[in-house]
């Protein structure tokens, strides 16, 4: 039989009757174990009359921990006790599936080949000679950085801004922008870490369908009939697809933008300098509204930990003083690192080179498919996408093989049957196994 909290029992055990303090005293009680998992919460107005409160802050109390996903429900169904840790979490980039321990083939992460990265011992000593090294000034960028990315970025910029990585450029972005609950527009698929980011704002997410030249005109009206708080996008190098946006789609879809002026843009560069496909960006036509985010973790290696952010200089005000709740700046050592491989030619010839080998990975698997009568279309990065009847079957039947792919429910809103195969690293001798195993993964 469920447990019913009474009323008066919780009403006693909360001293501080705000929104804050009913929320975190709640908090309290079930990480202590005194509220188990399960237990259901007394009714909104049954409490706050016992606590001489309105029943909208006994309402917006729980709010905060529905939000930190410690307590679920509502309505005629009640609340309950559905979990008993309070820190956030990115569910879905956490989520593993158990595939054995007899994995030959590891193809469910887009990571770089170590082997193709750039050497950074020159770089990392070169970066020890950065001005204001050791300051506590929290500027935005460092200005050997700034001249080094600014002849090929796509468009005008009035400011620009470094931060760890593109992830956390557009975590501050949305943190810093977007009102918790907001209906947000994003392509599908889409990154993993994206919907974490929003599943952390409890966004309302609208899908926006793409095809071969980037978002749909037809699907990114419809989303944005429905007045979206922001639009996020990957403008080349789709993480998924392989795409790029086409300088014909970017028009239809500034045109569509224009009729939609409260819209925030952003833009997510994640592939950077590894994409085949020139910069590109709404923000020529928005740039008081465009958030462009370049990241250079693939291209240069993940633990130089950078990338560049350009906006208006209101909005990179706004993300740069919530930004001063943590860490304030991104580290000058990196920041110059960086400018020095980015202006260093035997660097630029050794990502010219990774882009060659990473195409030539993923075309021989594509071969190999077609070959088997599969046919994926002949795309850039470091992954393909791949439609199958189902993705439980496709999964178990490539685990039986050694292999591990993504599903394709992790990168998307509205699961279909799909699964998404990383060939950054494919080795050669497994592309005709990984092959054989797709085909038979498809029925």
């Amino acid at each position: 039989m469920e447990k019913m909290l009474e009323a008066q029992w919780l009403a006693g055990h909360l001293q501080d009757r705000s929104i804050r303090g009913i929320a975190i005293e709640t908090a309290a009680l079930i990480r202590s174990g005194i509220l188990e998992i399960g237990m259901h919460l007394p009714a909104v107005r049954d409490l706050a009359q016992e606590l001489g409160v309105s029943p909208a802050t006994v309402s917006a109390a729980w709010g905060l921990l529905r939000r930190q996903k410690v307590i679920a429900g509502r309505g005629r169904n009640g609340v309950w006790v559905c979990g008993d840790t309070l820190s956030p979490r990115p569910a879905r980039f956490e989520k593993i599936g158990n595939f054995g321990k007899h994995i030959i083939a590891d193809l469910t992460t887009s990571s770089p080949d170590p082997l193709l990265l750039p050497a950074l011992r020159e770089a990392m000593i070169h970066g020890i000679s950065a001005e204001n090294l050791n300051s506590y000034q929290r500027e935005g960028i460092a200005n050997s950085l700034l001249h080094a990315v600014k002849p090929d970025w796509p468009y005008d910029a009035a400011a620009f801004m470094a931060t760890d990585g593109g992830f956390d450029a557009i975590n501050l972005t949305l943190q810093t922008l977007i009102l918790q609950g907001s209906v947000v527009a994003i392509e599908d698929p889409t990154a993993t870490r994206l919907l974490d980011i929003l599943d952390n704002l409890s966004a309302q997410v609208i899908a926006v369908k793409c095809d071969e030249f980037g978002p749909l005109p037809d699907a990114l009206q419809l989303a944005l009939n429905k007045n979206p708080a922001a639009f996020i996008y990957q403008p080349r190098t789709h993480s998924h697809c392989g795409h790029s946006v086409s300088p014909q789609r970017l028009e239809e879809m500034a045109n569509i933008l224009s009729q939609h002026g409260q819209t925030l843009i952003i833009e997510d560069d994640g592939i950077g300098q590894l994409s085949h496909a020139a910069p590109i960006s709404l923000g020529g036509h928005f740039p008081d509204r465009t958030v462009h985010v370049r990241s250079y973790s693939k291209a240069y290696g993940p633990d130089l930990r950078l990338a560049v952010v350009s906006s208006s200089q209101d909005l990179l005000k706004q993300i740069k003083s919530f930004r001063h709740f943590g860490a304030g700046w991104s580290s000058r050592i990196l920041q110059h690192a960086l400018a020095y491989l980015i202006n260093d030619e035997s660097t630029q010839q050794s990502i010219a080179h990774a882009r060659k080998v990473y195409a030539q990975r993923r075309k021989s698997l594509a071969d190999a498919l077609l070959m088997r009568g599969v046919n994926v279309p002949e795309r850039d990065g470091l992954c393909m996408w791949i439609t199958v009847p189902s993705e439980q079957f496709a999964l178990v039947t490539l685990a039986a093989r050694g292999i591990a792919v993504l599903p394709g429910e992790r990168g998307s809103n509205s699961p279909g049957q799909s699964i998404r195969v990383s060939t950054c690293q494919l080795k050669p001798e497994y592309v005709d196994i990984v092959a054989d195993a797709i085909v038979l993964a498809m029925g």
